[in-house]
């Protein structure tokens, strides 16, 4: 029986491209990197960030899913013909190049991960982690795809479980979160790490795959609940790993103010609160959402592109009938694989990523925001007034992160 006539088991999952969004977003290899940066430089002083992240991801998700929902399009399939070519290009070519290398970034996390597990060099796993993503974007469907990744990135929660062992000071813990201090380290480098952990919560490509991922599974305006079920959970849960990667490190490494660089001390605190079976479950948890992420970003990448030209798109489509959309997807995994074996640090590049994310943040936002106030296109399911006010506020936010990255990179020598 098809899982569509069953509502007890589609109202289980029904959630799951929200996760998967979120995974995507809120704990890919750049927030692995930046929350745990964040937690050993400055303890959960950023926790801040990653509140503010979660409220404005959940509202231009909301939007980009009612776009999806009530249009039947996605939204950059109205970028262009709202906001007109040149500046839609524009758009394109910001988003498409940051996606490409956030690609690159997140299959580095998953040859990262494999390091961990088999103590191979990561570079001899590269090519095969892009011939493994390629297969399952080639062959599996959406909905199977969505479900397994999307649950699959849940087992970071080991962290979670891991801060529960650890011997924590709950009372200090928790006091930390309204102390926002530079911990001696200076302003620049706090707000350094600020905006590249609020670019990690808010990557472009995230509310483009969750937009497109509402096509793929045929929204209608009907579904309109179910899209805000998959904003008001999935992400809220990315948050919340996000949060349990923050304070781990605080607790493991704050005391002694050790600056994080590899995802192996990264794993360590997980490793010595549970054991080898801990150290075994973060290294599948570092596995499970990096190569989620190297799904989302390689499919964003593809879903932009196809969009801007007007060609036949999505994984529904047959390959064949939709072959250049398939052909800029292989194309962003060969550049994510030639970036890697030129023998960057993954790491090193996922910082570099999220500078550049930042500074692209205001092209991908402003479209959703303008799109969303189209009656053309929305009829009276446009915005309401708080919902333009939250979507005001938050661009100003991203605004000013953009305008900030690159001199506090400068400043800060990229956080070192």
């Amino acid at each position: 029986m098809d899982v569509r006539s069953r509502p007890d088991v589609r109202k289980l999952f029904a959630a799951t491209l929200g996760v998967l969004s979120a995974v995507g977003g809120f704990v890919d290899i750049g927030d692995l990197v930046a929350a745990s940066q964040a937690g050993a430089l400055f303890g959960m002083a950023h926790t801040w960030v990653l509140l503010v992240g979660v409220v404005g991801i959940c509202a231009y998700a909301e939007m980009a899913g009612r776009i999806a929902a009530v249009s039947g399009r996605a939204v950059f399939d109205l970028v262009r013909e709202r906001l007109g070519p040149r500046v839609a290009l524009l758009n394109l070519v910001a988003s498409w190049l940051v996606t490409v290398v956030t690609l690159a970034a997140e299959l580095g996390g998953v040859a990262l991960a494999l390091q961990l597990a088999t103590r191979l060099s990561h570079l001899f796993w590269v090519p095969l982690a892009a011939l493994a993503v390629w297969l399952v974007l080639w062959r599996l469907r959406f909905e199977l795809m969505e479900r397994i990744f999307g649950l699959a990135g849940l087992s970071l929660l080991v962290f979670a479980v891991a801060l529960v062992a650890l011997p924590t000071d709950w009372p200090e813990l928790g006091q930390g979160v309204w102390q926002v201090s530079s911990a001696g380290h200076g302003w620049p480098l706090y707000w350094f790490v600020a905006v590249a952990l609020f670019a990690s919560t808010v990557s472009p490509y995230e509310v483009f795959f969750f937009s497109s991922g509402g096509v793929e599974e045929r929204w209608s305006a009907a579904d309109l609940a179910r899209a805000r079920s998959n904003v008001l959970i999935g992400f809220p849960v990315g948050g919340f790993l996000a949060l349990s990667l923050i304070a781990v490190a605080t607790v493991a490494y704050h005391p002694s103010e050790a600056s994080l660089s590899t995802l192996d001390e990264v794993a360590r605190p997980v490793a010595t609160a549970l054991g080898g079976a801990g150290l075994a479950a973060a290294v599948l948890a570092f596995f499970a959402v990096t190569f989620g992420a190297a799904l989302e970003t390689g499919l964003s990448a593809a879903y932009a592109a196809a969009q801007y030209f007007g060609w036949q798109w999505g994984k529904r489509v047959r390959p064949r009938e939709a072959a250049r959309f398939h052909s800029v997807l292989l194309v962003g995994l060969l550049l994510g694989v030639v970036m890697l074996m030129t023998t960057v640090d993954p790491v090193r590049l996922t910082e570099y990523m999220l500078v550049l994310s930042a500074v692209v943040l205001p092209l991908t936002y402003l479209p959703i925001l303008v799109v969303a106030n189209d009656r053309g296109y929305l009829g009276d399911r446009v915005n309401g007034r708080w919902m333009n006010l939250l979507g005001a506020v938050f661009l100003l936010l991203i605004v000013a992160a953009a305008v900030a990255a690159i001199p506090l990179a400068i400043m800060t020598g990229m956080g070192r």
